[in-house]
């Protein structure tokens, strides 16, 4: 799976949020200032191109559908920001969010909770 540029990902948020849309479609869904219908065909186009959309023509017109699905997409990168960043540990991603302050000790509490639930 290859990595998306920043403007792929806002893209592909959008279509996974949508299921299915045209340029167009997609276009309304983005934030001001809105892209140029071009600019979106063609990031449309590069993502088929990297196996991210599919399409499906109806006279001369192409409504995209995403093919990988989000949560594969977000496993693979969250994997190798983990590798990458944590030395493939898991507990030293929390410890980073706790030390940066980006998770309380409240949240880990719930967190702790959660983990212990899903193992019953």
């Amino acid at each position: 799976m290859k990595k998306l540029s920043r403007k792929e990902e806002e893209l592909m948020q959008v279509m996974w949020d949508l299921e299915k849309a045209f340029v167009k479609d997609a276009i309304e869904q983005l934030p001001d200032p809105k892209p140029h219908y071009n600019t979106i065909a063609t990031l449309m186009k590069r993502l088929e191109e990297k196996g991210y959309l599919a399409h499906h023509e109806y006279g001369g017109s192409f409504e995209y559908y995403p093919i990988i699905a989000k949560e594969s997409y977000k496993d693979t990168f969250m994997k190798k920001v983990l590798n990458t960043f944590f030395d493939n540990s898991y507990l030293n991603m929390l410890a980073y969010f706790a030390k940066e302050e980006k998770i309380s000790a409240e949240e880990m509490k719930m967190l702790v909770k959660m983990i212990e639930k899903d193992k019953k």
